[in-house]
């Protein structure tokens, strides 16, 4: 099959061209065309089948050159300068080629000759190029469009990993932190206290699923806050609560730490933190409270990144790209408190 394409084809598209022009011309013009020599019809018919062929190995070329073009972007401008080419390439031959033939055979060259050997082959030539291009046009359209998504994909995958990766620290300090203080006290403590640890350590490292039941979350959660609780002043008022229906529900990981976190570190006044996870609906609804302190900075490190901590924009940044139009992030000072509350959609 290649070789008729390469071999056969040009000669026929060739005579194709010539037979067309020629049906016009002695139609309007009552020639008979076997009437004359047929030295001159031969002399035609190699000059035409010649001009086929010179036609196909450009365009050849020419899809080679823009087939490169295509393999990194597809645009309008792309497939318009191409077609142009096209346009430029069937004018030059024909002009080269077939019109200094005509003029010289019969009764000369006419505005009517002139008119079919630019027009009828150019309309041949865009036939071809809409059959011959359509497939590999639309094949590059559908790569470049997997290949803008893959790329997309790559980024938003590279972008979750660090944001992730940005609690580890944080947390390694703080839970270090806890052990270190519980030492002095009470080492049995803190050997509870390291086992805790090492759960939260091995749920940190080894899940790496992008979603988790939401009771591996919350168990997550939990063992953070018996952790925090062991360093937290006596005269914490800790109210947690865990809706029992929140089971098998998946979420993708790690998004209601930074709220408990908070939490703890800006905590003040009556020193009150409330932690709740209930299921509404179709939705999972995550609240945390915590009292401030009368004079705080922390509310005004809210509406930024909070200088020690991975901060909100983090999480909200995480939530956009998590949870696109499924998910609701409310932050809001209360008189004495501080609200925060995450509520996502589930799929």
């Amino acid at each position: 099959m290649k070789r008729f394409w390469k071999y056969v084809f040009p000669a026929l598209f060739g005579l194709l061209m010539y037979l067309t022009v020629r049906v016009l011309n002695d139609t309007l013009s009552h020639f008979k065309v076997w009437k004359r020599a047929w030295s001159i019809t031969a002399i035609e018919l190699v000059f035409v089948i010649g001009s086929g062929y010179i036609i196909m190995y450009a365009f050849e070329k020419l899809f080679q050159r823009f087939d490169k073009k295509l393999q990194h972007n597809i645009t309008f401008k792309t497939v318009l300068r191409e077609l142009l080419w096209v346009v430029i390439i069937t004018a030059v031959i024909n002009n080269v080629i077939v019109t200094p033939m005509v003029a010289l055979t019969d009764d000369g060259l006419s505005w009517g000759d002139f008119a079919n050997i630019n027009i009828i082959p150019l309309l041949y030539c865009l036939v071809y190029y809409a059959v011959a291009r359509s497939n590999k046009l639309l094949k590059a359209y559908i790569n470049n469009k997997l290949l803008l998504e893959k790329i997309t994909n790559d980024h938003l995958q590279t972008e979750l990993k660090f944001l992730k990766a940005q609690y580890h620290p944080h947390f390694l300090f703080n839970a270090l932190n806890t052990v270190y203080f519980q030492m002095d006290d009470n080492v049995a403590e803190a050997k509870k206290s390291i086992e805790k640890f090492s759960e939260l350590l091995r749920y940190q490292l080894y899940d790496q699923q992008q979603t988790v039941p939401i009771s591996s979350e919350l168990h997550y959660l939990q063992n953070y806050i018996d952790l925090q609780q062991v360093r937290s002043s006596d005269k914490l008022q800790l109210k947690v609560h865990f809706d029992s229906s929140l089971n098998e529900q998946q979420v993708y990981p790690l998004l209601f730490l930074p709220l408990a976190e908070n939490a703890f570190k800006y905590v003040g006044g009556d020193y009150c933190i409330t932690i709740e996870a209930r299921k509404e609906n179709d939705q999972i609804c995550f609240t945390v409270e915590n009292s401030t302190p009368l004079v705080t900075d922390w509310i005004k490190e809210t509406s930024s990144q909070p200088r020690n901590g991975i901060g909100l924009e983090n999480l909200k940044r995480r939530l956009e790209l998590l949870y696109p139009n499924q998910h609701t992030f409310t932050i809001h000072k209360k008189e004495n408190s501080f609200f925060a509350a995450i509520q996502l959609q589930l799929t």
